[in-house]
């Protein structure tokens, strides 16, 4: 799988979704200042309702801003044979013989790429499958447990 045009696609995908997240947080700062908006008495919180929203979207444009700074400063070349897993690995896992794909990124956790044919799924180290999969080597097998349900036996198949 090509490393490098994966992280052009996750970039894209995160600077389309900023793009979102910024016009949202611009509307509704408008709408919060705009003079409609004005409280009619003291039980009209329209405008602080949309303030509070304008904050959050803002916050969620910074996260977008922090994860693709955080994903232009890693190096898109592939791991050394034998390197674990870690922060800008690609990691394809095999269970009973089908594949599944992970993006180890240090945020942005839980963004789905189509790329190449496949489903990638970008983790962090701080989820609990990053937690699990953190250090881990091609070759290496391990039971993974998600929520509730029966653990599944993984084997590292590659690590890039």
């Amino acid at each position: 799988m090509d490393k490098q045009l994966l992280l052009k696609k996750i970039l894209a995908q995160l600077v389309e979704e900023l793009e979102i997240w910024l016009k949202a947080a611009h509307a509704a700062h408008a709408e919060s200042t705009h003079e409609q908006s004005k409280a009619e008495n003291k039980y009209d919180t329209r405008a602080l309702e949309a303030s509070y929203l304008a904050q959050g979207q803002s916050r969620q444009a910074a996260e977008m801003e922090a994860a693709i700074a955080a994903f232009n400063g890693l190096d898109s070349r592939p791991l050394a044979a034998g390197a674990p897993i870690d922060v800008g690995a690609l990691v394809e896992l095999e269970s009973s013989g089908k594949p599944t794909y992970f993006f180890m990124g240090a945020k942005a956790g839980g963004l789905e790429i189509e790329h190449e044919g496949q489903e990638v799924v970008v983790i962090t180290p701080q989820s609990p499958l990053g937690q699990q999969l953190q250090g881990r080597r091609q070759g290496e097998s391990l039971d993974i447990s998600l929520g509730r349900a029966k653990s599944i036996r993984y084997r590292v198949a590659a690590v890039s």
